[in-house]
């Protein structure tokens, strides 16, 4: 098995430590969105909430995420602090929910929400301008790994979460939730921060000025060429579009689960862990994949089969067979996000990797508020079958704008790319 995944990715197995200590974080990270999102429904009804307060509680979460998430890749680029950006991400996400455990009320859960929105897009640039700097030749392996993490982190805090929740209040399982997200911080700091430094290619091009990151004139000139280049607008709308599906997902399958399929808090567990034991299955293939045959087909095909799925889940009545269902879904859809990043880092100036993944996640972020502003107030009007029809609109709209795209090649050739 080892002797296969090194030729696939053509890489050693010794030197994808990184790779693995740096999906682990990742995990950590959706380990902390993924429960809140399983406890929603019983801070629910415990809060006296309604679905659209639900709803404006979780858009409190992207707000949080979009307003941190610009400030983030700048921190990163300029200081080229990427280990040390990836720790405090962990660190205060994690204490945030452990402190949310407390809640009696809406308004302590309100800041404890910010707090973890912020973090959550503070991980991910850089995560992932660390991953692409040192692995720029397995970018796609490497972000699939990565990937894999968070579908790891996604798939377990639901059935943890869930387990918990027949002995424990969603306060205590909260708090209990938030400590093993500590441990994954510290074995980070103390394994990785020695290679929190810019790349020989930073270096060697004359960008460095300091003696981590870059000066902020070259930063603003770098900038000014990812923000000029339409393909890098493209992906990011693209991306918004997609993660609009699939956070939509994340948020009202739970509650579609409870409230409409009846399901109970252990089985709600098992299902949020089949879609995410999909992704987790497929992402290291798909990411692989696409190193080889270019990111285009790999994300069209995802894209593709996920628009339909969701349509057909609202069919399926089934506790078991919608569970598959699940499973499938999370399979073609989590396959096409570490090829969306390793598409992205294709395209983006190697300096200002950081900000790109801004540019990216700010875009979700922005249209997953939107979604949930809307959907909440669509699910309490004419039920959540409706906000499922929603979701796959969205996703038939990422398609589409997959054709706009240049295909990224093996070897760094492009088709049709357009950067002015």
């Amino acid at each position: 098995m080892i002797a296969a995944i090194e030729r696939l990715t053509g890489l050693e197995w010794k030197d994808q430590g990184p790779i693995f200590l740096v999906g682990f974080g990742h995990a950590g990270i959706h380990w902390i969105a993924a429960a809140f999102y399983l406890l929603l429904p019983f801070i629910t009804r415990d809060l006296g909430l309604s679905y659209t307060e639900a709803g404006m509680l979780v858009a409190v979460f992207h707000v949080a995420a979009f307003a941190a998430n610009f400030a983030s890749g700048l921190l990163v680029d300029v200081t080229g602090r990427r280990v040390v950006f990836q720790v405090l991400s962990l660190a205060v996400g994690a204490g945030a929910f452990l402190a949310s455990g407390l809640a009696q009320g809406i308004w302590w859960l309100v800041p404890m929400v910010i707090l973890i929105g912020a973090t959550n897009n503070l991980w991910h640039p850089p995560a992932i301008s660390f991953l692409s700097q040192h692995f720029p030749n397995q970018r796609g392996y490497a972000l699939s790994i990565h990937a894999l993490g968070a579908n790891a982190g996604d798939a377990l805090a639901p059935l943890a979460a869930g387990a918990l929740l027949v002995w424990l209040s969603w306060r205590e399982t909260a708090s209990l939730s938030a400590l093993p997200v500590f441990v994954v911080a510290a074995l980070i700091a103390f394994t990785l921060l020695k290679r929190d430094k810019p790349s020989n290619r930073e270096a060697g091009a004359g960008i460095e000025k300091s003696k981590h990151g870059m000066g902020l004139a070259d930063y603003v000139d770098g900038l000014k060429i990812l923000l000029r280049n339409r393909a890098i607008l493209h992906l990011s709308l693209m991306a918004g579009f997609r993660t609009v599906a699939q956070m939509g997902l994340l948020i009202f399958l739970p509650l579609y689960l409870a409230d409409v399929i009846g399901m109970g808090p252990f089985l709600m567990g098992v299902t949020m862990m089949a879609l995410q034991a999909g992704g987790m299955c497929a992402s290291p293939v798909a990411g692989a994949w696409s190193d080889r045959i270019g990111r285009r087909p790999v994300v069209l095909g995802g894209l593709s089969i996920t628009t339909v799925l969701i349509l057909v889940l609202t069919l399926i009545q089934n506790q078991m067979v919608f569970i598959g269902g699940v499973a499938v879904m999370g399979f073609v859809m989590y396959a096409a996000r570490p090829v969306i990043h390793s598409w992205m880092m294709d395209l983006a100036p190697q300096n200002v990797a950081g900000s790109a993944t801004s540019v990216m996640f700010g875009v979700q972020a922005l249209f997953t508020t939107v979604m949930l502003m809307v959907s909440g107030g669509v699910a309490d009007k004419w039920g959540l079958e409706v906000v499922f029809y929603l979701l796959a609109g969205s996703m038939l709209a990422a398609n589409v704008l997959v054709y706009m795209l240049p295909n990224n090649l093996p070897g760094g050739g492009e088709e049709g790319t357009e950067n002015t």
